[in-house]
C-alpha cells in the first residue's frame, strides 16, 4: 500500500514543538507564505501567456531594473503577509524601506518581521527557467505595542527563526527550516497542496559541482580565482562541473541535493559583493547550515555577520561543507 504523504500542514502541526513560540503563529506565519507563493506560482506559470513578461520600466532601489513579475511578487506577498494579521513589518528586496504592519485592533502586538525577495532569478522568466522567491523570519527585539523600527530588520543571521525559499521549476517546492533541519514540500496543482516529497534535506559533504558566473573570472580576487582553477585540474575525481543557472534558488537547490558549492565573489567591479545579506545571504546561510552545509562571506561566517543597512551586500558561498573549506584554504592563502 502507498505510503500517505502528509501535507504541510500537517507537518507543521506534528512538529510545533521544535518552534521555541507560539506554535499557532508559526502556522499562520508559513500559511501566509504558501499562500501568497501559491498565487505567484499561478502568475510565473502563465507569464509567456499575459502580459507579465518583461521590465516594468522602473528600477528598484539597488538600481536594477523591475521585471513586471517581480513587481507582482512583491505585491502579493506584502498583500498576503498583511492581511492574515502576524506580522508586524515586512522587508523587501523590492522596497526602498521597511513597511511598519499594524492590524486593525492589535495595536503593535504582533511579533514576527519578515524579510523577502519575491522573485530571485526574475531576468530568467523571460527565457522559461527556474526563478524562486526567499524568505526570512525574526521575532522582533523592540517592544511589543509600538511600531517596528529599523532595529528590527538589522539582526544578525543567526537569530532567525525560520527561513526557507519557493522554487517554481518543473515542479513547485517550498523548502523551509525552522532551526531543527531542512524539509522540502512539493505543489499538487492539481487540488493546491503541499506535501513533504524531501524530509531532512542535506548536502552530501563532497560534491562535484562548482556554480559561479565565470564569465567574471577576470574580476575576480585571486583567491577564488585558485579555487576554480583547482576545480577545473584533472586529478582524483576532479574537474568538477561547472554549473550555474543564475538563480540563487535553483543553483542552491540543486547543490543540497547533489552536493556542490556555489560563489558570488565579491570582485573588483563589485567590491561589496553583489547578493544582499538580509533577503539572500541569511535564509540561505541558515538553510545551509541547517543542511549539514557552510556558508562564508569571505573568510567569516554569514551567520555572524552584524548587518548595518537594509540592503547591504556581501560576497557570498555556500554548499557541502567539504568544498566550502576546501574555497577556504585559497582564500586564507591570498587573503
Amino acid at each position: 500500500m502507498q505510503q500517505k504523504h502528509k501535507t504541510l500542514g500537517e507537518f507543521i502541526i506534528e512538529n510545533q514543538s521544535e518552534f521555541q513560540y507560539s506554535s499557532g503563529e508559526l502556522s499562520k506565519l508559513i500559511n501566509a507564505i504558501r499562500l501568497a507563493a501559491k498565487v505567484v506560482n499561478h502568475e510565473v506559470n502563465k507569464a509567456g501567456l499575459v502580459d507579465v513578461l518583461g521590465a516594468a520600466g522602473d528600477t528598484n532601489i539597488q538600481g536594477e531594473d523591475q521585471q513586471k513579475l517581480d513587481v507582482l511578487a512583491n505585491e502579493k506577498f506584502i498583500q498576503t503577509l498583511s492581511n492574515r494579521e502576524i506580522v508586524c513589518g515586512i522587508a523587501s528586496e523590492e522596497e526602498d524601506d521597511f513597511i511598519s504592519i499594524n492590524s486593525n485592533d492589535k495595536k503593535h502586538q504582533n511579533k514576527y518581521v519578515v524579510l523577502i525577495d519575491p522573485l530571485d532569478g526574475s531576468s530568467n522568466i523571460d527565457v522559461n527557467v527556474s526563478v524562486g522567491t526567499i524568505f526570512s523570519i525574526y521575532r522582533r527585539v523592540t517592544p511589543i505595542g509600538t511600531p517596528v523600527t529599523l532595529e528590527d530588520f538589522l539582526q544578525p543571521g543567526k537569530d532567525q527563526v525560520a527561513a526557507g525559499y519557493i522554487v517554481y521549476g518543473t515542479s513547485t517546492m517550498l523548502v523551509y527550516t525552522t532551526g531543527h533541519g531542512v524539509n522540502g514540500f512539493t505543489l499538487n496543482p492539481a487540488i493546491g497542496t503541499f506535501y513533504l516529497s524531501h524530509p531532512n534535506m542535506e548536502f552530501p559533504e563532497d560534491g562535484k559541482i562548482y556554480s559561479v558566473n565565470e564569465g567574471n573570472y577576470i574580476h575576480f580576487h585571486q583567491g577564488v580565482k585558485g579555487y576554480i582553477k583547482y576545480c577545473q585540474q584533472e586529478e582524483g575525481d576532479r574537474p568538477y562541473t561547472s554549473r550555474y543557472i543564475g538563480s540563487l534558488v535553483s543553483d542552491f537547490h540543486r547543490n543540497m541535493i547533489k552536493g556542490g558549492i556555489y560563489m558570488y565573489p565579491k570582485s573588483s567591479v563589485t567590491e561589496q559583493g553583489k547578493l544582499r545579506l538580509l533577503y539572500e545571504c541569511n535564509p540561505m546561510a541558515f538553510l545551509a547550515e541547517q543542511a549539514n552545509g557552510l556558508a562564508i562571506g569571505g573568510r567569516n561566517r554569514v551567520l555572524d555577520v552584524q548587518p548595518t543597512e537594509l540592503h547591504q551586500r556581501i560576497p557570498f558561498f555556500c554548499g557541502s561543507r567539504n568544498m566550502v573549506a576546501k574555497l577556504q584554504e585559497f582564500l586564507e592563502k591570498y587573503h
